[in-house]
């Protein structure tokens, strides 16, 4: 194999701009540790979390180590893997169904995963009980749309896609009726806002339920990137290189479906991370599988921490995460349709 300098330049290039995202990332990290009504120094902040034993006195203060350590670090903790899951999901499900408008919300796993907290909100119980019932809820529904998809005997994409839309659709109308029978009072509006999406409630425990499936399912993700690459192909021409189309497309499904179902039972719904991050990763970094990967996942977990860091500031009352998403993402999606070139999706 000859050796190329251009494309070892290309490669030095494309490693030093991960380099660049991972360097961001933490900078942005030790940012929104600083940022809340409780003022703490970033010195303070380093001092909790690098010297326990030989901190400042300001560092060992019971007040501003629980407001690090159990309040923002969890937070932060949890936007990153979250902005980061939801982006593989949707990098995931683009390649697989070779389709830039599919997100994690495909097969109908957030509409399933909101159900299931609703209802479980509707019924008043525990926050445990909650999650646990957003989580099975997302499971749930995307295996009702394969089951559907399996019943037809198509088999084929278009059909999985338009099974995984109709459930969307039943499960919005399941939780428009929960919405419709709920307290007005005390229990509708708490539906409502986890619906909106938000971080303000998560915990360490919570930190530590999402860090299991995203890590485990996001490193899955990242071992098969060259096969699932191959999928953007075609399915014959994967097949002609040694891929079992079927297989792969079900487990990258079930490793997706995971996560966007993991994500969803902590932080309610939010949306346009899987749909936005993967087109901007492919547009900064190109198509090469291990690159495309690892940015998707940084440039999420910088998106959503900084959207969370606005969310939190920007106004007296925290602002739903869901909410803002949607605001930022839609017209930033816009501007890429408007500069993509015809016929190439980015």
């Amino acid at each position: 194999m000859k050796f190329s300098p251009a494309r070892s330049a290309d490669r030095l290039r494309g490693d030093l701009a991960l380099a660049v995202l991972a360097g961001l990332l933490v900078l942005l990290t030790l940012f929104s540790l600083t940022l809340g009504r409780y003022p703490i120094s970033l010195e303070t902040i380093l001092d909790i979390l690098t010297k326990p034993g030989h901190a400042s006195e300001e560092a060992r203060d019971a007040t501003a180590r629980t407001v690090v350590l159990m309040v923002r670090l969890p937070r932060i903790i949890a936007a990153v893997l979250i902005g980061g899951g939801l982006s593989l999901s949707g990098l995931a499900y683009q390649t697989i169904f070779r389709n830039p408008m599919a997100s994690p919300a495909l097969l109908g796993v957030s509409a399933g995963a909101a159900f299931g907290a609703s209802v479980a909100l509707l019924l008043s119980l525990p926050t445990l009980l909650v999650q646990g019932a957003g989580f099975f809820g997302g499971l749930a529904a995307v295996t009702i749309a394969l089951a559907a998809n399996r019943a037809t005997n198509a088999r084929s994409i278009v059909t999985l896609v338009l099974c995984g839309m109709v459930v969307s659709a039943l499960f919005q109308a399941l939780i428009s009726i929960v919405k419709y029978v709920a307290d007005p009072v005390e229990t509708l509006p708490t539906i409502t806002f986890w619906l909106m999406g938000s971080l303000a409630k998560v915990t360490v425990s919570d930190a530590m339920v999402l860090s299991g499936p995203i890590v485990v399912c996001g490193l899955a993700l990242y071992l098969n990137r060259w096969r699932i690459g191959l999928l953007a192909l075609g399915e014959h021409e994967a097949a002609t290189m040694g891929v079992d189309v079927r297989k792969l497309r079900m487990a990258v499904i079930f490793f997706a479906t995971l996560m966007s179902a993991a994500t969803v039972c902590v932080a309610g719904v939010i949306g346009w991370v899987g749909l936005l991050i993967p087109h901007l990763a492919r547009a900064s970094f190109g198509m090469e599988p291990g690159r495309l990967t690892v940015s998707t996942a940084l440039l999420g977990s910088i998106f959503l921490l900084a959207v969370d860091d606005l969310a939190r500031s920007i106004s007296v009352v925290e602002v739903p995460i869901g909410v803002l998403t949607a605001l930022i993402g839609a017209p930033f999606f816009l501007l890429f349709l408007l500069r993509s070139r015809q016929g190439r999706w980015a």
